[in-house]
């Protein structure tokens, strides 16, 4: 008999993300500069200057900042982020990746017996980190008839029925794009005393207009509002997936613990420098911001005129709902496109299509006029 693991180990399912799947792609017998990325939420517009300078100059000049490892506390880069933020740097938490702190959060707050609540559709990895922390999910379903747009006073009844440990608030949500009110989070937390809820701004950036969630993490309100943890994802932001790295704000509790359970070196030399560069460049950022915001408008209003129109989103991306999703996300591959075929989110008529550049996005409308018009509306 072979070593077992835990239960709850063996039960978690793996995930499926957005991005280039490079095993499918050798399958084809394309390369991955062949491709253009609509299924993947980030910034198309690639590193900011500063950060290919950055990275340049430490490969070339400081060879022993790859020797070495690198800072675990990231203490240079925590510094630049308290500055940006406006809070103390015992307030931050960084990570490889945003999706590290989720599983690191569900580690050290859930257990067997606890329920977590997601709201569904959303980022898959909130359940995958709730399973192996042997947490159970209870589930507050979004509607296409209502253009999921969350019923906050549903939730909130439902909060008070199932008496949840933990929360996870995706915002802008994904796959939606939907993006939550300051008073509806507000009334989602406090109706939710006693437990930690997670909001999840890894695409806060690609909002037009947006709010101050880090004051209700880590200002006056706290004592108020409860235990609140802001997420956020700099990779997305400055075009960087490839080096990972995301950020927490909370109370210097959650903070402490976060850290003490966190992997040593977990954020790599390369990412620590590359970021501390990208938060001084405020121009690129808004620069690529504004233009990305141009070219969804556009996208949407071709897609549209097109046949089909996208669900309402305040994101830089959106779902669009095209029959097949898997058959149209094939078809488009074969010619060197990638969409989001959302069936993993339980929404098989449905694609996501993140906006690119707007020479991109115009391939993408001219490539999806030009296949068979069954393969679109089936």
């Amino acid at each position: 008999m072979g070593l077992a693991p835990r239960p709850e180990a063996a039960r978690v399912k793996a995930v499926l993300h957005g991005g280039i799947d490079y095993a499918e792609l050798e399958e084809l017998g394309l390369e991955p500069s062949q491709v253009l990325d609509f299924s993947a939420n980030l910034n198309p517009f690639g590193p900011a200057p500063v950060v290919q300078r950055v990275v340049r100059t430490l490969l070339r000049e400081s060879p022993d900042a790859v020797a070495r490892y690198p800072d675990s506390l990231a203490l240079r880069l925590r510094r630049a982020l308290a500055e940006r933020l406006a809070v103390d740097t015992e307030s931050l938490a960084v990570g490889n990746g945003s999706t590290e702190l989720i599983r690191l959060l569900a580690l050290a707050y859930f257990g067997r017996g606890d329920r977590v609540l997601l709201v569904q559709p959303t980022f898959g990895e909130y359940e995958v980190a709730c399973g192996i922390a042997g947490a159970s999910v209870v589930t507050e379903q979004l509607s296409p008839g209502r253009d999921f747009e969350l019923d906050v006073d549903g939730m909130i009844s439902n909060i008070g029925r199932w008496r949840p440990k933990g929360i996870f608030l995706c915002n802008p949500n994904n796959p939606t794009g939907r993006y939550l009110s300051r008073e509806a989070v507000e009334r989602i937390v406090e109706s939710a005393r006693g437990a930690l809820v997670v909001l999840d701004e890894a695409y806060i950036t690609f909002v037009d207009e947006t709010w101050d969630s880090i004051s209700l993490a880590c200002g006056d309100a706290v004592e108020q509002m409860g235990s609140l943890v802001v997420l956020r994802s700099m990779t997305k932001d400055y075009g960087m997936a490839g080096l990972r790295l995301g950020y927490a704000v909370a109370g210097r509790e959650v903070i402490c613990m976060l850290r003490r359970i966190c992997p040593p070196w977990n954020v790599n030399a390369l990412a620590q420098e590359a970021a501390t560069a990208a938060i001084g460049d405020d121009d690129y950022l808004e620069r690529t911001r504004k233009e990305l915001s141009g070219a969804k408008r556009y996208l949407v209003r071709e897609l549209s005129a097109m046949g089909w129109p996208p669900v309402p989103s305040e994101a830089n991306f959106f779902l669009v709902r095209v029959g097949d999703a898997g058959q149209v996300r094939r078809e488009l591959l074969k010619r060197g496109l990638l969409v989001r075929d959302c069936a993993s989110f339980g929404l098989p008529e449905y694609a996501r299509i993140a906006t690119r550049r707007p020479e991109e996005n115009r391939r993408l409308l001219e490539t999806i006029h030009s296949i068979d018009f069954e393969v679109k509306c089936k």
